[in-house]
């Protein structure tokens, strides 16, 4: 385990709410896995602070920085923030650049697919939904979190797509899955609002306080009813498992995919 991997762990329930509550979710697709160390496809998770730490090997899959608004979003992956990922983490098996709408990985080949607020910044998200069916292996799920688009109907992001609505997002995974469960996460409140802010060592009351505000919504969010409170949470957490049939085959694309071990 490395420096940072301890350091997170020891800070993990006062870390973002969203991160704790999907990594919750990833841990029991783990406890379901059988045969050997499971496979997660971390979908857009250069940052992936959801699965440091956790018992598996991970693909961190990503796009390429190539605009300027991904620059300005701090969005895609560039050498330096990959070094930094490898740095940082010991269960980091490899790192894919790939679109998942045109994924070039093999069907049946991951055991879990993580995606933590990527589907809004999808805009074929039904080829993205069927791709995932397509990768995962059997036994395997889908764990994913995005904005609520019943309480945040308009995206307030740039590069946001669309906000789902519960129903929506539902009857997509259902398209592709047999077992669909989305649920709302993460209570909007002044404790979740004081959680957004950054930690620093030069403001040490304002770190304080953020933590603070995390581990309170933590509590507030891990309440039975949260679950169904579509207007007072910000995002929909949703597990999907039982792909229905395998997807097409992706078209072809040019170049090859760049996998780094």
């Amino acid at each position: 385990m490395t420096p940072f991997e301890f350091a997170y762990r020891a800070l993990l329930p006062a870390l973002s709410p969203l991160n704790v509550l999907a990594r919750r979710e990833l841990r029991a697709a783990i406890a379901r896995h059988r045969g050997g160390r499971p496979v997660i496809l971390d979908v857009g998770g250069r940052k992936s602070p959801y699965t440091v730490g956790l018992e598996a090997d991970v693909v961190v899959s990503e796009l390429p920085r190539a605009s300027a608004l991904q620059a300005a979003l701090n969005l895609g992956l560039t050498p330096a923030l990959e070094q930094e990922l490898r740095r940082r983490r010991s269960n980091v098996r490899a790192v894919v650049l790939d679109d998942m709408t045109r994924t070039a990985l093999a069907p049946q080949s991951v055991d879990v697919v993580a995606a933590v607020e990527v589907l809004e910044h999808v805009e074929e998200d039904e080829r993205f939904v069927a791709n995932v069916a397509r990768v995962l292996r059997p036994g395997g799920a889908f764990v994913m979190t995005t904005p609520n688009g019943d309480a945040v109907p308009i995206p307030h992001n740039a590069d946001h797509k669309r906000h789902y609505p519960r129903s929506t997002l539902e009857a997509l995974l259902r398209r592709h899955f047999t077992e669909v469960t989305v649920r709302y996460a993460v209570r909007q409140s002044a404790f979740r609002r004081a959680g957004l802010r950054t930690w620093s060592p030069r403001r040490p009351v304002s770190t304080v306080a953020a933590m603070g505000g995390s581990l309170v919504c933590l509590a507030h969010s891990s309440l039975p009813g949260a679950g169904g409170d579509a207007l007072g949470t910000r995002h929909l957490l949703a597990v999907a498992r039982g792909p229905r049939t395998a997807a097409p085959a992706p078209p072809a694309r040019t170049g090859e995919l760049a996998m780094r071990g």
